[in-house]
């Protein structure tokens, strides 16, 4: 079994629902506290091992590489000023020269459509797929968790957590198998299904290793769900061609595709900051009692 070490990163999406906030700013470069979702994500990949990584971008994405990117004028300004910390909080994630690969998806065409954009980058080796919307607080990263045991089963692994009945239909959907553990056997893939023809309640969030065969699939073109190309219908096909199992993974997930979520994730990581922890703290606490003093 060839290792993990590479990762894609679908971020092309225009960002509608945060707009005005998106009209100039990729919805990727928002941030969570102080970093950008797009880095907390890279910085998850890398814990698992990841040695390159893949953007799948669209257009008015250039902030994304810049952001990993050297600034010079900025750390020669930081150099002046004696500001070291600043200094390596800035430069903390620039990584090597040809480690961040970009390729550009034209048309909005479905999550399954910006993968297979990145199909040369591939070759046969397995990969990770990672979407920055979705948001992982855990003690281990959970990219991290599951290459731990992907190299235990092989085949394919994503990330699944129970969900309320009635929001199935935002979600690809498990028909589940065998349990073992954190690991559910995958007998089947349901992308989006009403509520009553669910499968179950184990939906697949943003966080899968993937076999390079997939991209045999996603070569099909074949449209599914909402008029475009699912990753969803592309996995139900190898479905039995190698170990497919979902991964309940460890941690609290945050949808930072939705306000109410970008919201709550950044209160989750306020409270866990180790410098703002206690002023976040504080601040919750006094909302809880009924907002600002007069």
């Amino acid at each position: 079994m060839k290792p993990l070490r590479k990762a894609i990163f679908p971020v092309a999406g225009l960002g509608t629902r945060f707009l005005p906030a998106t009209k100039a700013i990729p919805k990727e470069m928002l941030p969570v506290v102080d970093k950008p979702l797009i880095q907390y994500a890279v910085e998850e990949a890398k814990a698992a091992g990841i040695e390159q990584f893949i953007f799948v971008t669209g257009r008015d994405k250039a902030a994304m590489e810049d952001h990993f990117d050297l600034a010079i004028e900025l750390n020669d300004t930081l150099r002046r000023r004696s500001k070291q910390a600043e200094l390596e909080a800035a430069n903390a994630m620039v990584p090597p020269p040809g480690d961040i690969i970009c390729v550009r998806q034209q048309e909005a065409k479905g999550l399954g459509h910006a993968v297979w954009c990145a199909r040369h980058m591939i070759g046969d080796e397995p990969v990770a797929v990672l979407l920055p919307d979705d948001l992982v607080l855990a003690d281990t990263p959970c990219l991290q968790q599951m290459a731990e045991a992907h190299r235990k089963v092989g085949g394919n692994l994503v990330a699944v957590m129970e969900v309320a009945r009635e929001h199935t239909s935002r979600y690809g959907v498990l028909d589940p198998g065998r349990e073992d553990g954190r690991l559910t056997e995958v007998k089947g893939l349901v992308e989006k299904p009403k509520p009553a023809e669910a499968p179950s309640r184990l939906a697949v969030v943003g966080r899968y290793i993937l076999e390079p065969r997939l991209f045999q699939m996603l070569d099909r073109q074949e449209v599914g769900a909402g008029g475009e190309i699912q990753l969803t219908d592309a996995m139900a096909r190898l479905i039995g061609g190698a170990p497919f199992h979902g991964y309940r993974f460890e941690g609290q997930r945050f949808d930072c595709g939705d306000k109410a979520g970008f919201i709550e994730a950044t209160i989750a990581f306020g409270l866990r900051h180790p410098a703002l922890g206690g002023a976040v703290r504080d601040i919750v606490a006094r909302y809880g009692r009924g907002g600002l003093a007069s």
